[in-house]
């Protein structure tokens, strides 16, 4: 009997050689030579990065799990491979810049069991997907997505916030960073990306995805074995829904199957990407997302207007010294529109209220819409609707054939607040639905874009971050300093609906929240800054025409600037502490600098400019802006690309310049 045991033993080891692949390592280098990202295919596929001789990335297993249970990825044979060099461009519409430069080396891989897994490499970093051809539809149970580091790193990390008895993936994804070490990540939550690692000696890796279509999301969480790593984690796909959430705005998940991702058997995933800098100044103009997303499915983009929208919710329709009850009600937008024409502001939007909650097709008996519209048009003012994503979703071809033949040119849609693959799907499917009735679209209540707005650039600004408007009711935020981390971090991922412009400024101990008369913290030159620094092709202005017009001069300032530019150009930063950002549309440049609750002195090098002597408007902190942050100083002063100028910014200061050509 001995014998046997020992004879089938030998049969069984001898079995599990002949199984176990010999594992096959990939080489690819970015453009520079700098990042090196080395691919193992054996008994799992192992990805990991160097950039120099930093380990940015260490081995990571990648996978993906089928409904059948089989596993693409784990003892995987490649079959081929091939390497490509790109060194191309391509021309941005609704952009901080009108050309991305798109030069990376590529090596796809293709495997048995009929998928393959592409990865790239950038100057600025890494990037993969896999791949798949197989027949009919396939059911996604799990993806293994790991980001493994070999040290404990400091991270700034955008939790989603108060789950209790929600559902797990039902979030806002607004949060302020939290910085510690990743070995520090709760148990109980989630985070979202894009996410910031700290990788010392100036170096930071950022972790997102791009081209996210009929897909659910990546939530990332600690990995728990190594606690120096993390893991993507993907929300089931939804089987029970119901309405509730604020003012029963929300269509909530109350079931989720056990898999993730229902789809097509030849498709691409998204993309898994880490952009790597040198220096934080890098991470304020990064191109990344762009990269990996497709191009534009809308020929024409000409009817596609960015511009600035005159805004009604924040400031709680609170206009004065008129002779009629503000409100949601005709006479008001009228007195949006006046105050938007007069001051060459493309928008108004017509928030909440406007129609019923639940059912958009019924308009307020308190709004006339058509003479509204009507009324912009004489006027050279567009008008833009609020609606929620679950009143949209129930009468979207009525809805925008009816508005549009009224002549609205948009709709700002919120309370979306899920990525799962049914709102993804959603989301691409109401862009596309918007292109065909010439409707831009605002995503407020959103996750993180991911490249939709290169591929339907109609889909013009997103909201996915905390914005000015949470300071109507949390007075413990620290505004400044999420202020200079997003232009790092978010932004990242593209633009953001943070809607800036308050004219009533606060100190940090004089802050409080207002609903009908909200304040910022920081300084008026803090908030003009806002406006160069944010990408925001479609651009609010938070406060009332009433607070503007008491401060025309900084109206003036923030109305000339431009929402989207030719060329973009980061001057300095650091995250959480300061942030300056140069913007150029035709011959006239912008400049925006912020700082967190510390003052200090910054220097702006101006080499930027190119040949000439230019006009500097300068908007800058006033001598006692610390006392009272609505002091600020306004000097004209001449200069030329040799010059550097110094400016003095206050605690949660900033200061903004428009330099035109002499």
């Amino acid at each position: 009997m001995k014998k046997i045991s020992v004879f089938l033993a030998v049969i069984f080891f001898g079995t599990a050689i002949s199984l176990a692949q010999p594992s096959k390592v990939f080489q690819l280098k970015s453009p520079d030579g700098k990042i090196n990202l080395t691919f193992e295919a054996g008994e799992k596929l192992l990805w990991s990065v160097k950039h120099g001789n930093t380990q940015v990335l260490a081995p990571s297993a990648i996978s993906l799990t089928l409904g059948n249970g089989q596993v693409l990825g784990r003892n995987a044979k490649v079959l081929s491979s091939k390497n490509i060099s790109v060194n191309t461009s391509f021309s941005t519409p609704v952009y901080k810049k009108k050309i991305v430069s798109d030069i990376y080396n590529q090596l796809s891989l293709n495997f048995n069991n009929n998928f393959g897994v592409v990865l790239r490499a950038y100057n600025d970093g890494v990037a993969y997907r896999f791949v798949t051809s197989r027949k009919g539809n396939s059911i996604i149970t799990s993806e293994e997505a790991n980001f493994n580091f070999d040290k404990d790193y400091k991270a700034f990390i955008p939790y989603v916030r108060d789950l209790r008895g929600k559902d797990l993936y039902t979030s806002s994804f607004e949060a302020l960073y939290s910085e510690h070490p990743i070995s520090r990540f709760p148990k109980d939550t989630l985070a979202f990306s894009p996410l910031l690692i700290d990788l010392g000696n100036g170096k930071k890796a950022a972790i997102l995805e791009a081209d996210l279509q009929d897909y659910p999301g990546m939530f990332l969480n600690l990995n728990f074995q190594t606690k120096q790593g993390l893991q993507g984690v993907f929300a089931g796909y939804p089987l029970e829904e119901r309405t509730g959430g604020f003012n029963n705005m929300n269509y909530m998940v109350t079931k989720r199957a056990p898999y993730i991702a229902q789809t097509s058997g030849t498709r691409s995933f998204p993309w898994r990407a880490i952009v790597i800098s040198e220096s934080d100044k890098d991470l304020a103009n990064n191109d990344m997302v762009q990269k990996l997303s497709p191009p534009s499915k809308i020929s024409d983009v000409s009817w596609i207007k960015p511009g600035k929208v005159a805004w009604d919710w924040w400031n709680d329709w609170n206009i004065s010294k008129v002779d009629f009850k503000a409100g949601i009600n005709t006479e008001t937008y009228k007195y949006y529109i006046d105050f938007a024409s007069k001051n060459n502001i493309e928008y108004i939007v017509m928030d909440e209220g406007w129609s019923e909650s639940t059912n958009m097709l019924n308009i307020s008996p308190k709004i006339n819409l058509e003479e509204i519209v009507r009324y912009g048009n004489q006027k050279n003012v567009d008008v833009i609707l609020w609606a929620t994503w679950y009143a949209i979703d129930k009468v979207l071809d009525d809805a925008f054939s009816k508005y549009s033949k009224m002549g609205v040119k948009g709709f700002k849609i919120d309370f979306l607040d899920r990525d799962d693959q049914k709102m993804v799907k959603s989301v691409a499917h109401i862009a596309q639905k918007a292109a065909e009735y010439k409707l831009i679209i605002n995503y407020h209540g959103m996750y993180k874009p991911t490249g939709i707005q290169r591929t339907y650039p109609n889909v013009i600004n997103f909201e996915g971050v905390k914005g000015l408007e949470n300071v109507k009711w949390t007075p413990n935020d620290d505004v400044p300093r999420y202020d200079v981390s997003i232009p790092f971090i978010r932004m990242l991922a593209g633009p953001m609906d943070y809607t800036p412009g308050a004219m009533r400024n606060a100190t940090k101990s004089t802050f409080r929240p207002s609903n009908s008369l909200p304040m910022s913290q920081g300084t008026r030159s803090h908030q003009l800054a806002l406006y160069v620094v944010l990408e925001a092709p479609l651009q609010m202005l938070a406060d009332s025409p009433t607070a503007y017009m008491k401060e025309q001069e900084s109206t003036d300032f923030i109305a000339s600037i431009p929402t989207v530019f030719d060329e973009t150009v980061a001057l300095d930063g650091k995250v959480g502490e300061y942030v300056a950002i140069a913007r150029k549309k035709g011959d006239v440049w912008h400049v925006g600098g912020l700082s967190n609750w510390s003052s200090r002195e910054m220097s702006v090098d101006l080499s930027f400019l190119g040949n000439g002597r230019f006009k500097a408007d300068i908007f800058k902190d006033g001598a006692n802006a610390e006392k009272d942050p609505t002091d600020y100083k306004r000097e004209i002063i001449n200069v030329s690309s040799k010059d550097k100028l110094q400016i003095n910014v206050s605690n949660g200061g900033g200061f903004a310049i428009r330099f035109t050509p002499l």
